[in-house]
């Protein structure tokens, strides 16, 4: 088993949850929200990006408008919609007990350095 596999599964479980906390704070076109979660060193390839995207507004999390921009075509702004607030918020609280539940363990069990 290799550790930058498990890494990289943990980052894509996130993946979601990361862009629906981005989307809650303000609407925010595609480019955007590739840069922030490149910034926290959550996505590297931006092909990863549009497939959720989609999935999300298909599931009633999200939706978009087309803004004119000053620098090129119209973009696609991204927002919560009433179901995706719902949502995050329940992700929040599972947030928040699977984060107690590691930290326990990790508190009491120490791991020896080989």
């Amino acid at each position: 088993m290799n550790v930058d596999n498990v890494k990289s599964q943990m980052r894509k479980g996130m993946l979601e949850y990361c862009i629906l906390l981005l989307l809650h704070r303000e609407a925010s076109y595609a480019s955007d929200i590739i840069q922030r979660l490149k910034e926290a060193k959550l996505i590297v390839v931006e092909g990863t990006l549009y497939p959720l995207l989609t999935r999300l507004k298909n599931d009633g999390l999200l939706s978009y408008e087309w803004v004119e921009s000053t620098q090129g075509p119209p973009r696609k702004y991204y927002s919560l919609t009433d179901g995706g607030v719902e949502f995050l918020q329940g992700l929040e609280n599972a947030w928040d007990e699977l984060s107690d539940t590691v930290n326990h363990l990790r508190n009491n069990i120490k791991i020896e350095q080989q």
